[in-house]
């Protein structure tokens, strides 16, 4: 062997310049190397692992190909991304992704001006990459821009929206299905390789553009009859049709992890004008046998020993909320035949592993279409059936809309359990729930539960599907404060809140995850603490109550304070002209950095701490505003 074939390729590979001054043949042992390099990295610090072996060759490829930064890549979510990141000059930083101040789990802008588009959710690349087309054009540059899209992603409605308007235009748009669900079958062999190289070359491309003007002017039947032939030819071979249909020159599918078939075919597309659809065949989890076997498990990882065909397995202990959420679900579709489940492609990210194996035929997984998840539901409401809509809580905002018209306006008997509620640490801002008590609250009809705890959890869930009209239990990502589960369900007085402490001078009035670390906070007040349990309805007679007795109140919520739960007990407050002082708190009107979710709670000061300094600033400040020489009053009125 060689000197040069031993020689590691990727400790000189800084920035895609650097990828483009390689020999093509070279390419695929600087492929082994990344992925080697990835797998080694995610191993230690933790994050997405599956969708990033699967795109290594494909990642190389549009590099290599494309002039980056001047040619414009956008990844559908970003899952996939690390190797772009690898390539784009980020690779030592590696080992702080998803950490704080370290790189981002997704594509981001202010991070690298590789980073095209920042994303998090799904498909939305090719609006984003058909906007800057179309912004190139304007500009008359022929810069590229480039959309790389999954299977999934292209399940999205915004995804076919995008291509049903790119397809009218002439913009300079290529559209890369990454297709990691089906197997590379035997048509995606030399037959399909060959007609792939076919379909893309410039020869082809002018001809086709040719005899097109041509025949269309002449004779515009016999164009038509040209047109479905080859249409006919692609159909036999590949599912393009559907593409085609939509104005894209349709090519493919192709091998992924082909490299030499990949820098051809993108070379040659490279040269092509007008919309374009590649169709790439890839294998989530590639070159690592745990995750091609289990794609779905090493999707999203912790640290863990890749010399091992496993896992490490989850410590015992009490479960998460999602898990009680999950647990709920089946004991409750036990005993009502017509609770159906749905879920927007987050089957395993929101508890319903068992509840799809157990009842198949209630089970409905839309994929990432969650407005159609929402309306869904409400049609299935119509009927008499109970849908539970199984959510995070930044996805929901997607289906704002359908929310508000289709479900609460119809006062239809839906159930939300959004999952997520708050911070969720490294995955970032685009994943954090920060906004719903707050988009939520605004919206008539809607009931709005935040458990304290794990029990509280399962029976707001029941309290939700019991009620008569839509209902929402919103809890946070990952373990309570370890309540104990009581399996007899009950219902909870809808508005009711529940005093945890009493105490003197001050009343903190908590919602959901706020409770634990607010008690803690008002021990060392000898506060009075509430779990407030319902955002919506609030428990009016009780603040009321409160606020004729106590110095002060104070809410803690983990939501933006803009429109959150603190704002709705300031409006109630004033609307009864009894407003004492008062202090909110809750998330900053910013988008929270990642972090461990200790690390992001701290920085907003919502932890034990920061309640603390919080609430004595605040009474501190109230002390010196009274008139010089009255004394506080210590315990207050209570």
């Amino acid at each position: 062997m060689s000197e040069s074939n031993t020689v590691a390729l990727l400790p000189g590979i800084n920035s895609p310049a650097d990828l483009r001054l390689l020999p093509e043949d070279r390419l695929p042992k600087l492929a082994e190397e990344i992925r080697a390099y990835l797998l080694d990295s995610v191993s230690q610090s933790g994050g997405h692992l599956a969708a990033g072996l699967g795109t290594v060759e494909l990642t190389i490829a549009l590099h290599y190909v494309f002039k980056t930064p001047d040619d414009k890549l956008v990844w559908d979510v970003g899952h996939q991304a690390y190797p772009h990141k690898i390539i784009t000059g980020r690779r030592d930083a590696m080992s702080t992704i998803r950490k704080k101040n370290g790189v981002s789990a997704f594509p981001a802008r202010d991070e690298s001006e590789f980073d095209t588009f920042g994303v998090g959710h799904s498909s939305t690349s090719i609006s984003a990459a058909l906007g800057m087309a179309i912004a190139a054009s304007q500009a008359n540059s022929c810069r590229q821009a480039v959309a790389i899209i999954g299977d999934g992603g292209l399940t999205g409605g915004m995804a076919f929206e995008a291509m049903n308007h790119a397809g009218a235009l002439d913009a300079n748009l290529l559209v890369i299905l990454n297709d990691n669900e089906m197997s590379i079958s035997p048509n995606v062999g030399a037959l399909n390789n060959y007609l792939a190289k076919v379909l893309s070359s410039k020869f082809y491309s002018s001809v086709r553009e040719g005899s097109k003007q041509l025949l269309n002017r002449s004779m515009p039947s016999v164009w038509q009859l040209a047109r479905r032939a080859e249409e006919h030819m692609k159909g036999m071979v590949a599912p393009g049709t559907l593409f085609e249909e939509l104005g894209f020159n349709y090519i493919g599918p192709i091998d992924g992890h082909d490299l030499k078939m990949l820098v051809s075919t993108l070379r040659n597309l490279r040269g092509i004008k007008g919309p374009r659809f590649l169709h790439v065949v890839t294998r989530k989890g590639k070159g690592y046998l745990p995750a091609e076997l289990d794609p779905v498990a090493y999707h999203g990882v912790g640290v863990f020993d890749p010399s091992k065909d496993h896992l490490p397995k989850a410590k015992p202990g009490s479960p998460s909320y999602t898990e009680v959420f999950g647990k709920w679900l089946c004991d409750m579709a036990a005993l009502d035949p017509k609770l159906l489940g749905i879920t927007p492609a987050m089957r395993e990210g929101s508890g319903l592993v068992a509840f799809s194996e157990q009842y198949p035929t209630r089970y409905f997984d839309v994929g990432i279409a969650e407005q159609h998840a929402v309306t869904l539901a409400a049609g299935q409401a119509c009927e008499g059936y109970h849908p539970v809509v199984a959510i995070y809580s930044t996805f929901l905002q997607r289906a704002y809309d359908q929310l508000v018209h289709d479900v609460a306006l119809q006062n239809l008997n839906v159930l939300f359990a959004i999952d997520r509620g708050g911070l969720v640490g490294p995955d970032g801002p685009t994943h954090a729930g920060s906004f719903d008590f707050s988009y939520m609250r605004c919206i008539p009809n809607l009931v709005i539960m935040a458990p304290a705890d794990e029990n509280e959890c399962r029976q707001m869930l029941y309290t939700g599907f019991k009620h008569d009209g839509p209902a929402s239990v919103r809890y946070p990502r990952g373990k309570g404060p370890g309540a104990a589960i009581v399996e007899e369900m009950v219902e909870l007085p809808i508005g009711k809140a529940e005093i945890k402490r009493h105490g003197r001078g001050v009343a903190v009035l908590a919602f959901g995850s706020m409770v634990a670390p607010a008690l803690d906070a008002g021990e060392k007040f000898d506060a009075t603490v509430v779990n407030m349990r319902f955002v919506k309805p609030l428990d009016e007679d009780l603040i009321l109550k409160l606020a004729e007795t106590y110095d002060c109140i104070v809410t803690v919520e983990e939501n933006v304070l803009a429109g959150g739960a603190g704002s709705a007990v300031n409006e109630f407050l004033i609307s009864q002209g009894q407003l004492p002082p008062m202090l909110n708190l809750g998330l900053p009107d910013q988008f929270v950095a990642q972090g461990s979710r200790e690390e992001c709670l701290s920085a907003c000061g919502l932890d034990v701490e920061g309640i603390t300094a919080s609430i004595q600033a605040f009474l501190n400040r109230q002390a010196g505003a009274r008139p010089e020489g009255k004394q506080a009053n210590a315990g207050g009125r209570r």
